[in-house]
């Protein structure tokens, strides 16, 4: 049984215009043992999902649909207490833009031992000690633990955000974009820790990224989402030498490549649908160059292709 288990899970964000279908009919599962990257376009779903596994959907944002299954037990019922208790926990999750994250007139060892103390029963001067480990952990002196967020660099907040996530053992963790709008020294250096620390804690983690090297480097697994779905699911290394789905194809175009011969890069036309009023059928045929009849009718099944799951007519 996998660890988590999203099956059919649908958001709306109910607004005068309409129901914003942000994220509509979308599965997707982790093994304990598994490092899962969520990749597609800005606006796709793809933290929308991510913030229904902590339960971070607000109004006008509703859950209309689907399950969540965590270690057997379903999020989307679990009473506010529980879901406190399973936050940090179960399942810890690293945001984008760490200076926002941060509590800016709190030192960084007190936000770590914030989270340990509402999670373990130990003394005050025990949660410091831990503080001063997770900072070594990831990278940064224990004696930086009672400076404040603004003496620290982009790069050293987010290794402190990691710090935090990471600091009661979680079960899950999940990253949105930790690495975007760094200098890609230290993209480097902070994928080298988190590759560290997935095999050093044995951690499974769900990445979020619309940078596919990111996704090359870190994840074992690649679910593609275009326009609120999943459009194909297979492993990194499958996905990146034999997309299947047109819109995976077309990243794979779009984006540069340091090796074999030197080529142009191919924009994908037009724009991802409004998702108040998305395309009947396949949500990519207004953009797909394969585009036939029956894409823009019915809506595509997922199919199995080269061990991929595609959801695509031309998959049979």
């Amino acid at each position: 049984m996998a660890l988590l288990e999203v099956e059919n899970l649908k958001i709306y964000y109910f607004t005068r215009e309409g129901a914003v279908k942000a994220v509509d009919d979308v599965s997707f599962s982790v093994d304990r043992d598994e490092t899962l990257g969520l990749i597609g376009e800005s606006g796709c779903g793809k933290t929308t999902a991510v913030f229904a596994i902590m339960r971070f959907v607000a109004p006008p944002g509703r859950i209309v649909g689907g399950k969540i299954i965590f270690d057997g037990n379903d999020i989307i019922t679990m009473s506010n207490e529980e879901i406190r208790l399973l936050r940090g926990k179960g399942i810890a999750m690293v945001f984008q833009a760490a200076q926002n994250a941060l509590n800016p007139v709190m030192t960084v060892g007190k936000q770590i031992t914030e989270v340990i103390l509402e999670h373990e029963r130990i003394t005050k001067e025990e949660s410091w000690e831990r503080a001063k480990r997770q900072l070594e952990l990831v990278g940064i002196g224990s004696e930086r633990v009672k400076n404040y967020p603004h003496e620290f660099s982009g790069g050293m907040k987010q290794r402190v955000m990691i710090a935090i996530a990471t600091a009661c053992n979680p079960r899950l963790l999940i990253l949105d974009e930790p690495v975007t709008g760094l200098d890609v020294i230290v993209q480097r250096q902070l994928l080298t820790l988190i590759n560290k620390l997935r095999k050093e804690l044995r951690l499974p983690i769900i990445f979020i990224t619309h940078d596919l090297s990111v996704i090359a480097e870190t994840c074992g697994k690649v679910a593609v989402m275009y326009a609120g779905k999943i459009v194909e699911q297979a492993s990194t290394v499958s996905l990146y030498e034999n997309p299947v789905h047109p819109y995976s194809q077309a990243l794979i175009r779009a984006y540069p490549s340091i090796k074999g011969e030197k080529r142009g890069l191919k924009s994908i036309p037009g724009a991802p649908p409004r998702l108040i009023n998305p395309p009947i059928g396949c949500r990519f045929h207004p953009r797909c160059p394969y585009a036939v009849n029956i894409c823009r009718e019915e809506e595509p099944i997922f199919r199995k292709k080269n061990g991929h799951l595609v959801a695509c007519h031309s998959i049979k």
